[in-house]
């Protein structure tokens, strides 16, 4: 099943029992970057995002038919 990072987010952080400022000093971003990711803004930066992601501890995978490829070259 796939899930919008602004759910995924969310259910994390309500599981964490954390607020929205709490995450928001975990991660180092603004307490509004908090509640624009759980509301699904789609202007994010990455940088922000993955911030707010490695806070709650969730991991990005990428994945593709090329990767193997990719790895196989480093």
């Amino acid at each position: 099943m796939d899930y919008k990072i602004s759910d995924i987010v969310l259910f994390h952080r309500r599981k964490s029992g954390l607020s929205r400022n709490q995450l928001a000093d975990l991660a180092g971003v603004g307490k509004t970057v908090i509640y624009d990711i759980e509301k699904g803004k789609e202007t994010i930066l990455f940088l922000t995002l993955q911030k707010v992601l490695k806070a709650l501890n969730i991991k990005i995978t990428f994945t593709s038919p090329l990767m193997e490829m990719l790895n196989e070259k480093s």
